[in-house]
């Protein structure tokens, strides 16, 4: 996969960050068959979507960025690829809510960010449609009685299998070693997936970063970037 320039073009400054909590209520990284009440703040399900209300060439997502939280990320992956379409996944409303409106101010048709949490599944992501997915410092539920909040497991990555094309790549970054262990190990014992660490030879394709990443750089705190092929 060939990677240009980003390029860079937003004035974010029409754009106030709305304040947001950096953590927020467990019960949304539970799929709601496992809830005991659907709280009124719990993102609603998606059963299947009409592509031309998200995209403007009327297709469905070339990519997906699972967790794509402030959206920085997604943002600057659809200015520098205007061919592929976007999708970004967010438990946030308040943020898909932002980042929605940036969306619509910069007629970004190949950008969508949906309120919706992955743990239900993707089923209306159509199977081997999907270029490549990215997993990137995701909340790591560090305390062993929080593990079962996880997204990164078999039934996840079942469903990435489905949705990837042959050959596809799900890309990983983490500041928490313990995570990057749990995704290594769980990709393994998968057996669907094979690890690739990054070499010069292969190095980490995206030219822009994450909010999370940026801040990781900032305070010289070390993470943890690899990738699967499917």
């Amino acid at each position: 996969m060939e990677m240009k320039n980003p390029i860079i073009g937003i004035d974010f400054r029409k754009y106030p960050m709305p304040r947001v909590r950096h953590h927020v209520s467990p019960q949304l990284y539970l799929p709601l068959e496992r809830q005991r009440f659907r709280p009124t703040w719990y993102p609603p399900l998606i059963d299947q979507v009409s592509w031309a209300d998200w995209f403007a060439n009327g297709a469905g997502p070339d990519v997906l960025d699972v967790g794509c939280g402030r959206g920085g990320f997604l943002l600057d992956h659809a200015l520098a690829f205007p061919e592929m379409n976007i999708l970004g996944l967010e438990v946030r409303q308040m943020l898909v809510d932002w980042i929605s409106s940036v969306v619509r101010g910069e007629h970004l048709g190949n950008a969508h960010a949906a309120w919706y949490s992955a743990v239900n599944g993707l089923d209306f992501v159509p199977s081997g449609s999907v270029q490549y997915a990215t997993y990137l410092f995701a909340d790591p539920w560090p305390k062993k009685r929080h593990h079962k909040r996880r997204l990164f497991s078999a039934p996840f990555l079942d469903e990435l299998d489905r949705i990837l094309v042959p050959g596809g790549r799900l890309y990983l970054a983490t500041d928490v070693p313990e995570v990057a262990e749990h995704q290594r190990a769980t990709l393994v014992e998968h057996g669907r997936f094979r690890v690739v660490e990054l070499s010069e030879a292969d190095p980490w394709p995206f030219p822009f970063t994450t909010d999370q990443e940026r801040f990781c750089q900032r305070k010289q705190i070390p993470y943890t970037q690899f990738y699967a092929t499917r």
